[in-house]
């Protein structure tokens, strides 16, 4: 049985939004975008690598598919994670893509907690969604998240989209792991509880 895990960098304030690059997602105006990179030392590279390379499965959005896709089909083989991602199993959720042309790469169906509960039957290990911060909501939404791996980094953004938007159904988490990297990106890793007491 497959368990799914969400990786995602934050700022302390727990934005999600345009993280790698400027023009990566600019709605709603936001220009801070390209936040991550300078704080990406080995430590937090190593842990994006282990992860990228231990998991069964991708599981990813329309934008970060089409990043991806763009990127990895042509990166060194020789990189245990590269390898990874070019070889398993990537399913998409896209409501205007027809047509995948990464190999490998599966378009879900319309029906997301239906295809994602087949997917965790289906997958043996850890279905990763890196970024992908709309399809994660909707995820989060529909209480599919196993795991959060979350990288918060020292900085405040001061808008943008966020991680657990307003409205999120109160759920509690269990802290399995967290540490701080040279650059002061805490990563963290929380799981769900198994005592889902209301919180109401």
């Amino acid at each position: 049985m497959g368990r799914l895990v969400a990786v995602d960098f934050m700022s302390l304030d727990g934005v999600v939004q345009s993280v790698l690059s400027a023009d990566e997602d600019r709605e709603g105006g936001f220009d801070e975008g390209g936040w991550v990179p300078p704080y990406v030392d080995d430590v937090v590279g190593r842990f994006m690598s282990e992860t990228t390379a231990g998991a069964g499965a991708l599981l990813l959005g329309r934008k970060t598919y089409e990043i991806f896709a763009s990127t990895w089909p042509y990166g060194d083989m020789d990189d245990p994670a590269i390898a990874a991602m070019n070889t398993m199993p990537k399913y998409v959720a896209s409501r205007t893509l027809r047509e995948l042309r990464w190999a490998g790469s599966v378009l879900l169906g319309a029906d997301l907690a239906t295809e994602v509960d087949r997917i965790k039957t289906e997958v043996e290990g850890e279905i990763v969604v890196p970024g992908s911060g709309d399809l994660l909501r909707t995820l989060i939404e529909h209480d599919l998240v196993d795991e959060y791996r979350i990288l918060v980094l020292p900085l405040l953004l001061g808008g943008g989209k966020r991680l657990f938007a307003e409205g999120t159904v109160p759920r509690h988490l269990t802290l399995a792991s967290a540490r701080a990297t040279p650059s002061g990106v805490l990563i963290t890793t929380y799981r769900r509880a198994t005592d889902d007491t209301d919180t109401s």
